[in-house]
Formats: structure tokens, C-alpha cells, sequence
């Protein structure tokens, strides 16, 4: 299949953030806040790190190679290049014969969002007797974004850089998701290459089609790829269903399928690229694809392999170029909660063990190995090196492409905003809490298990909540509760609305003070009901929706003239939600997102103005390969806008975690990350993918290591 590839300058990309001075002035015309959540996120504290692959590893063997700012993620061990010699402030850096500099790409998260950075180090010779245990304590350090503006001092930069960022020779080849798919629930993620020297931008990938983890062959002639070509994605949330394709990096162009079913390619050879899928037998492992150097390419012509053995999921393979002795792997062991690193002997089948014997209960995840295979790289929490702790942030200010709208990750859940914008109710299951934004005054108001919060709009201190376990069937116990936050007396701040015993949630008041609508399963199916606020059910009860499907996630405009709400009504029980706005006094009911066969757009939430509404969705899909990240229980979902007439479609968020639960504030906040405590503990706390405890039985089979 050949593609003439769109050819654009950088500068005409989406520009990733406003200067401060327009910041200001949207400041004091007004803007918008809006806060969200990420999944896990705030605890990852990655950096990179290396091991030598020629020594036994151990605790001072090992180097962090990245400086401690945000997260840092994803390298690459680049072949020095005219092209990055060029980005050098000073090429006398670079003395011929000089084995110590470390060059190293990676993806950093810097300014809240991905981007790409090229860092130079000395000191990194994994030989050297001086070698110091992080890069930090170098004397010497340059440290070069990558992409930005064709000159490269603008500081203006395109947004959403992730997965594998490779370099062949002139050009840095990375996936993007800023360019609009234009169909719901297909994925953004396409390869593109960056000219360094000019800045002028190719995409690589099809049009219609997203592609994953690019790897590039050793001559930099050849990109390999996840892909699921024109299928699309359908929706899975564990291992991909992708398959390998292969085409020229040059242009995009002679693109053929050579593996069917596989994920996160890498290159020995210009004819042999490694793997991963999961086995017939359960276990995730390595298949080695030996293309044909002569005839035809298709998945018939290439010789397929399996590698690593069962007993183990072996995933995300590194190689080196024209090394056939071994490859890095990542592991998931039985037993073992925790993922690592090792080296997999070809010749002789067998693991070493690398990161167990250096951090044993830390994940180490996406290996790669420097040009000679003597240096295997991966990240990994920071942990205490050097003392440099990251603070823990409650907002995360996320850079966005308007001056007009200052948009944070919180440290929480279900976040809401009080009336005059002076307090946040968010939850931490268990637990709501209320802080100021600024993040002082933080106290803890309720200690049960809870879900979803909202401010009453004329009575003050007073949140409304659900309280009892997330994801409940219609008969489990879920109830409304309204909390005084402001009361004197804990004991007596809360007040139980719902008394039928059945899964009553996400409350939301009307403008006035008087109703609240919220979701029930007390006819058998969730639907929408209004009660009286101050008394609740026992004060009137009120049916807004009925249907054997579940109306739930519901929020009341700020004017009082609709309520919007999630429905799977369309495909009841299917777990596919589209957003609908409805009257309060049950008419007008109609659609206003549609999300995509199987999609899910969920928690709509009004803007101050009611004129539009921020929600999450997977509408754009996929993003990465989820084994390739932490546990996500949705590895997808950003952060939207919507006027209420469906115009005006807006992605405000652009990695591959799980963005959820938005809030919109009634009030425009600094764009500024606000600390919530520095971190004496090593909070790096994430969960590995929860399908990686799965074991399938052996066999009699046993693992060498």
C-alpha cells in the first residue's frame, strides 16, 4: 500500500502552550479552569536509568541518567549524528575519541505535557573508574528539546509526544496524537519524522490509521510498527490485537503487513525484527519475524519464531544492531508482584536477571540498549538518589493550546468546585476532603468509602456525595449523604438522604438549592430520579428517566435549564455510554455525543456559563500500547469540551493513561502547579497491569535463569 504522506513545518502544529504574558492577560479578562484526575498518575516519579550488560548489576552499578524534573520516560540511546552535534550550544562537548558522553532521547513530561528531550552527558562510561551513580553529580550536562520551532529556540512546541521516539540520522521519528482522527473512538496515534535542522514534519502513517512503539531498522531505511491497520481498534484494554507493518521511513511509503497479531517491534538486522503477543498458551513472550532479503514481503514470506519460553511473560524486547547473542526484555515472574528487567541468552535460551538483584521491589519498565549492547536503559521510580525527591503536586498545571483556559491534574478524585471557587471537595476512596486551591486548609470531612461530590449552590459548606462501593450492581447499598464541612461537630456533619437500601449516586443540586438529581436502582435498573434537597427522599421522589438500560453520571446546569447526564440506553448492558441533556421536567431529551460503536464518554459537567460541558471519552481512542504503561482499569480516556448545540469539539488532553472525572471551575486559577507536601516517603506506589498476575498453567516446563 503506498501513501504520499502530508509534508508540514512544525510551526504549523498545534502549538503546546500560551506565553505567560497571555496568561495574563486571560487572567484579568477572564478564562477557565478545568481539573481532572489521572489514574495513578501523581505517584510515578520515573526517571531513566542504565545498567552495564557486561557486569554483574548492583546498586552502585546502576545510573540515573535523567535529572528528577516530572516524569521521564521512554529512552532511546541515539548514534551521534551531524544533526545532534548541530543542537549542541558548544560542539567542543564532543572531543574525538571521548568514550565517556552519554547521549540519551526521551520522553518527558516537563511543563505537564510529553515532549521529546535530547540529553548529553559525561561521566557515563559504565568503565570508567570515576563513574558516579547519577548523571546528576556531572560536571558536564546539556540538555536540548528536541522538537520545537524550526530554529529551535522559540520554545514553542507541538503537543503529545509518547511511545518509542527513535533517531535516523537527520531525522527524530515519534508518535503524535495532535492530529484529529475525525471519527469517533478511532485513535489519533500516528509515526511521524522531524527534519532536526529544519524543523519540517512528515507523517508517516496513513490517514485513517493509528500506529504504535515505531522502531527503526539499524540503516534507519525501515520503520517497524504496531498497527491495526484499517481495522481499527475494538476496544480492548489488555494486550493490543495489533499486527507489525513495515515501510520505508523516508516517506511512509512500500507500508506491508508482515506479522499478524503483535506489539512493540524492535530491529537486529535489516531482515530481523523481535516482538511480543501472547502465546496460545497464555503467556505473553518473544517471537523472532525473519523477513525474505529478496522477493516478495507479506506475513507468508517472513519465517516467525517463538523466543522466549513459557513460565514467564516476557514483554516490550530491545535488541541492539547485528547483536544475535541476546536481547533486553521486561518480566513479569510468577510470584513476583513486581516487573523487571533482564537479559534473554539466544544462543543458549536462558535469563539473566538484572533489576531484581538492584531495586527487587520497584517496577523497571521498556528497556532499550545502547548501540553496542553494552548498556541496557529503562525507567524507574527515582526513589531517594542524590536526595532529589519530586514534591507531591495536588495540581498539576497541564499546558494547553488557549490562553484562556488553565487546565490541572489534581491529586484526587471526583473533584468539585464550592460556589464563589474558594474550596475543593474531591474524594481519595476512601475519604472526602476539602482544601483550598492554593492547596492549604486540607482536612479530611468524611472517612467512609465514597464517590462523586458537589457544592450545594445556596446553602454553605454543605457536599452531597455517594457513599458506598464504585461499580455496584442496582440492589447493592450506595447512598446519598449530604456533608456540613464547617461543622463544629463531625459526628453530626453528615446527613443520609436515601433510605431504600438500593444504588443511589452521583448527586447533583439544581441551581436553586431545592432538588437533586441523582441516579437510582431501586425500579431494578439505574435511572434518573429528583428528590427534595433538604429532606430528601422522605421530602418528595420524583422519576426523570425510566428504561431497562442505565442513566447515571448526571449534572444540573448552572442555569437550571438542563440536566445532562451517561446512557448506555442505545445498547443496554453493552457498557457503551453516549452523553444526553434532558429538561428537568423530562422533556427535550437528546443526544449530544456520540461516542462510537462500544465507546464510553461519561461524567459530563456543565461549564459556569451552561453553555458548554467538559466529559471524558475514549472518542480518540487508544493512544499506546497499555503493557507499555502502569495499571490503567481503562488505558484511555481524555479530557473533551462540547457547546451544548454538539460544536466546537475540543481535546484538552493527550497522553495514554485514564483522564477522568473533570470538574469546571467557577473561577479562572493561575496556571501554576500548587505543592500539596514534599515527599519524604518513596510515593512512587503505582500498580503494574492487573492482567499481568495472570499464570497460565505449565506444563513440566522449566525456566532457566
Amino acid at each position: 500500500m503506498n501513501f504520499t504522506p502530508l509534508i508540514l513545518f512544525a510551526s504549523l502544529l498545534l502549538p503546546l502552550h500560551a506565553s505567560a504574558e497571555e496568561h495574563q492577560n486571560s487572567n484579568a479578562n477572564g478564562g477557565d479552569t478545568i481539573v481532572f484526575t489521572t489514574l495513578g498518575r501523581s505517584r510515578y516519579e520515573f526517571d531513566v536509568f542504565a545498567l552495564s550488560t557486561t557486569r554483574p548489576p548492583s546498586i552502585s552499578g546502576e545510573i540515573r541518567i535523567t535529572d528528577g524534573e516530572s516524569v521521564n520516560f521512554n529512552g532511546y540511546f541515539p548514534s551521534p549524528s551531524p544533526a545532534l552535534i548541530s543542537l549542541l550550544p558548544d560542539a567542543t562537548l564532543i572531543q574525538p575519541g571521548d568514550s565517556s558522553p552519554l547521549h540519551l532521547i526521551y520522553v518527558t513530561e516537563r511543563n505537564g505535557t510529553s515532549s521529546i528531550y535530547y540529553d548529553l552527558l559525561h561521566g557515563g562510561d559504565p568503565d570508567s573508574k570515576s563513574k558516579r551513580r547519577s548523571m546528576l553529580e556531572a560536571t558536564s550536562r546539556v540538555q536540548i528539546p528536541l522538537l520545537s520551532n524550526a530554529d529551535h529556540r522559540s520554545g514553542n512546541t507541538v503537543n503529545s509526544f509518547k511511545d518509542k521516539p527513535s533517531l535516523s540520522g537527520e531525522f527524530l521519528v515519534y508518535v503524535s496524537t495532535h492530529e484529529n482522527s475525525g471519527e469517533p473512538r478511532t485513535s489519533w496515534t500516528a509515526v511521524y519524522s522531524t527534519e532536526l535542522r529544519t524543523g519540517l514534519t512528515r507523517r508517516l502513517t496513513p490517514s485513517g490509521i493509528a500506529d504504535f512503539s515505531p522502531a527503526l531498522s539499524p540503516s534507519g531505511n525501515l520503520t517497524a510498527v504496531a498497527s491495526y491497520g484499517e481495522r481499527g481498534w475494538t476496544g480492548e484494554v489488555e494486550e493490543l490485537s495489533t499486527d507489525i507493518y513495515v515501510f520505508s521511513t523516508r516517506n511512509g511509503t512500500r507500508r506491508v503487513k508482515v506479522v499478524e497479531h503483535g506489539g512493540w517491534p524492535c530491529w537486529v538486522d535489516e531482515s530481523t525484527l523481535y516482538f511480543h503477543r501472547r502465546s496460545d498458551d497464555g503467556w505473553i513472550s518473544v517471537f523472532r519475524a525473519i523477513l525474505p532479503q529478496s522477493g516478495s514481503l507479506s506475513t507468508e514470506s517472513v519465517n516467525i519464531q517463538r523466543v522466549t519460553p513459557p513460565g514467564v511473560h516476557a514483554f516490550t524486547p530491545a535488541t541492539s544492531p547485528n547483536n544475535h547473542n541476546f536481547i533486553a526484555v521486561a518480566t513479569r515472574r510468577p510470584g513476583s508482584d513486581y516487573r523487571h528487567v533482564e537479559l534473554f541468552d539466544l544462543r543458549r535460551s536462558e535469563f539473566t536477571e538484572l533489576t531484581r538483584l538492584v531495586a527487587p521491589e520497584s517496577h523497571h519498565l521498556n528497556p532499550f540498549l545502547s548501540p553496542d549492547g553494552s548498556r541496557v536503559g529503562y525507567h524507574s521510580c527515582r526513589g531517594q538518589a542524590n536526595g532529589r525527591r519530586s514534591p507531591l503536586l495536588f495540581l498539576e498545571n497541564i499546558q494547553t493550546t488557549t490562553s484562556d483556559l488553565s487546565l490541572f491534574r489534581i491529586d484526587g478524585s471526583f473533584p468539585s468546585f464550592s460556589p464563589a471557587g474558594d474550596r475543593i471537595a474531591y474524594v481519595r476512596m476512601p475519604g472526602v476532603y476539602v482544601v483550598k486551591p492554593d492547596g492549604s486548609g486540607r482536612r479530611e470531612v468524611y472517612d467512609g468509602m465514597a464517590f462523586s461530590t458537589a457544592w450545594d449552590p445556596v446553602r454553605p459548606g454543605r457536599v452531597y456525595t455517594s457513599s458506598g462501593p464504585t461499580f455496584a450492581t442496582e440492589r447493592t447499598e450506595v447512598d446519598i449523604i449530604s456533608i456540613d464541612v464547617d461543622a463544629v461537630d463531625k459526628s453530626s456533619s453528615v446527613r443520609r438522604l436515601t433510605t431504600n437500601g438500593k444504588n443511589n449516586a452521583f448527586p447533583w443540586p439544581s441551581p436553586d438549592g431545592k432538588l437533586i438529581v441523582f441516579r437510582s436502582g431501586r425500579s431494578g435498573h439505574k435511572n434518573l430520579y429528583l428528590m427534595d434537597a433538604e429532606k430528601g427522599e422522605t421530602g418528595g421522589l420524583w422519576k426523570l428517566t425510566e428504561g431497562a438500560w442505565t442513566d447515571t453520571m448526571c449534572s444540573w446546569s448552572p442555569d437550571g435549564e438542563w440536566i445532562a447526564f451517561a446512557s448506555d440506553r442505545e445498547s443496554p448492558g453493552s457498557g457503551s455510554y453516549e452523553l444526553f441533556l434532558i429538561h428537568p421536567n423530562g422533556t427535550g431529551l437528546r443526544k449530544l455525543i456520540q461516542s462510537g460503536t462500544g465507546g464510553r464518554t461519561n461524567h459530563p459537567i456543565f461549564s459556569p456559563d451552561s453553555k458548554s460541558i467538559v466529559f471524558t471519552s475514549d472518542y480518540a481512542g487508544i493512544s499506546a500500547e497499555p503493557i507499555s504503561n502502569p495499571h490503567h482499569y481503562q488505558p484511555y480516556g481524555d479530557i473533551f469540551t462540547v457547546k451544548l448545540d454538539g460544536s466546537n469539539l475540543r481535546r484538552l488532553t493527550h497522553n495514554s493513561y485514564e483522564d477522568g472525572t473533570p470538574a469546571w471551575a467557577p473561577r479562572f486559577i493561575n496556571p501554576s502547579d500548587v505543592v500539596l507536601r514534599k515527599k519524604n516517603d518513596s510515593s512512587c506506589a503505582f500498580e503494574d497491569c492487573h492482567w499481568l498476575n495472570k499464570n497460565p498453567p505449565l506444563k513440566g516446563q522449566k525456566i532457566s535463569c
